[in-house]
């Protein structure tokens, strides 16, 4: 594995470096990437990533043994078929150009094989509103066209770079609970959870505006298993809100606060600035 200086200055192009994320995720980490990276203990075992989105993390580091896993079933289904046969992905893929007219077509009409479930998986993603996934009452993918400002939806070398660190021996992929995904996590292994939130709702309105997101019994949950893995000798680092009654939860952890533009707001002059948490133990 790369030591912590080279995987900082990886971190900082994100967007040139291989392997990295074939999906746009709300919420992903890539421009949190270099100071987590600074955060690393020196050497580790088994990585776990438990809420795995587009997998900014993994894709730095590229471990030989990793549990990656999310109780989104579509997009680990999307990660394994990528994984097994990216040529297959790719041969949907290269058909299709951002367009409203598809986009919808696909979104309301999805395919029946596992590659091309996939394919459209990505494309729906590449070309939806800022990278979100949301699905209504009956489980259907109800997010709007983003109107893409390029043509490129993904190259195939960048698929295959996925496809061979997803491929390592050790690597599985499960769709799981956080807890359950983590239950076999021993000291010295790595820890990495990011779990769903809003930054925007900060102040008062945090409960009220995340508890459809991640409730806060789920926060406390979390919390509870991160405090649990410290315990057992487990590195482990979480990104969170800076919500002072998320910050309690973690009492023994340090703490790194992070102020950053917003990536939500499709035009950027309205994206405002944020703040996110890091907590840690790593020895």
């Amino acid at each position: 594995m790369l030591i912590n200086s080279e995987l900082v200055e990886k971190a900082t192009r994100p967007l040139s470096a291989t392997p990295r994320p074939f999906l746009r995720w709300a919420g992903s980490k890539r421009f949190l990437l270099g100071h987590i990276a600074a955060l690393l203990p020196k050497g580790f075992g088994t990585y776990y990533e438990p809420f795995l989105g587009s997998g900014s993390l993994f894709f730095l580091l590229c471990p030989s043994d990793a549990v990656l896993s999310d109780s989104c079933k579509e997009l680990i289904t999307t990660y394994r078929a990528v994984r097994d046969n990216p040529a297959q992905v790719m041969r949907h893929l290269r058909l299709w150009k951002p367009d409203p007219e598809l986009y919808y077509e696909i979104r309301e009409d999805r395919g029946r094989g596992r590659f091309r479930r996939a394919a459209e998986f990505i494309y729906l993603n590449k070309t939806c509103w800022n990278g979100l996934y949301r699905v209504n009452l009956e489980g259907k993918f109800n997010v709007p066209y983003g109107k893409p400002k390029t043509d490129r939806i993904i190259d195939r070398v960048e698929l295959v770079s996925a496809a061979k660190a997803l491929s390592a021996r050790g690597v599985k992929l499960l769709v799981a609970d956080f807890d359950q995904a983590l239950k076999e996590a021993s000291k010295e292994d790595l820890v990495y959870l990011d779990p769903p939130y809003v930054t925007g709702h900060n102040g008062n309105g945090f409960l009220e505006y995340n508890k459809n997101i991640f409730s806060w019994d789920d926060q406390v949950r979390l919390a509870d298993t991160a405090r649990r893995l410290a315990s057992k000798g487990v590195h482990v680092i979480v990104s969170n809100a800076n919500h002072e009654p998320v910050l309690k939860l973690y009492k023994g952890f340090k703490r790194k606060i992070i102020n950053r533009f917003s990536t939500l707001a499709s035009d950027l002059d309205k994206r405002r600035r944020i703040d996110e948490a890091l907590l840690y133990v790593v020895t």
